[in-house]
């Protein structure tokens, strides 16, 4: 999110991002003896109909000063109108999108159902040179996925986040079925 004033679809767009930092929590869950991610799909106009390769961890741009975890926790309750729960959480690393933006990340366990999530908003002039402004949510609707379904609908620079946190839950659990990326205890 953009602190001064709201975001705006230019900077989520093909804008150079390469100064900025984001923050995220990628929450995951046990279901049936496998790993499911919650993943964020951006809202407004620009990203209607888009899907495949457009998702995102909950996120939010980092200021000066900031501390990283501090900033992720605050964007996660901001884009699911849910706090993170508590919990350790899990550091999966840094990526550079390719807008040049470098995203933080922690994985951190819970549950959340889709279906309460609720986003803040952003405003952009809408539609373009009417001289109207519509407010739109930053994310429009989040979804639990297992991890090859994940890495299918995340934006391609996130992906790595997956494979970290498949890593990390299978060395402190034990991998219990060494061919299988989604299985878990």
């Amino acid at each position: 999110m953009n602190r001064a004033g709201g975001g705006t679809e230019q900077g989520r767009t093909g804008r150079d991002r390469s100064g900025l930092t984001s923050a995220g929590i990628l929450l995951f869950r046990r279901r049936a003896g496998r790993l499911e991610v919650l993943l964020a799909h951006p809202g407004g106009p620009f990203w209607q109909g888009r899907d495949l390769g457009h998702w995102t961890i909950p996120k939010g741009e980092v200021e000066p000063g900031e501390e990283l975890l501090a900033v992720a926790r605050r964007e996660f309750a901001e884009e699911t109108g849910h706090e993170p729960p508590a919990g350790v959480p899990i550091p999966l690393g840094e990526v550079r999108q390719k807008s040049g933006k470098l995203v933080v990340a922690w994985g951190l366990e819970g549950d959340l159902d889709p279906a309460s999530a609720r986003s803040n908003t952003f405003t952009i002039e809408w539609p373009p040179r009417s001289g109207r402004r519509e407010a739109f949510p930053e994310i429009d609707r989040v979804a639990w996925f297992e991890p090859g379904e994940a890495r299918r609908r995340l934006k391609p620079a996130q992906v790595p986040f997956i494979d970290r946190l498949e890593a990390a839950v299978a060395g402190r659990a034990g991998d219990p079925s060494p061919g299988s990326r989604d299985a878990l205890p």
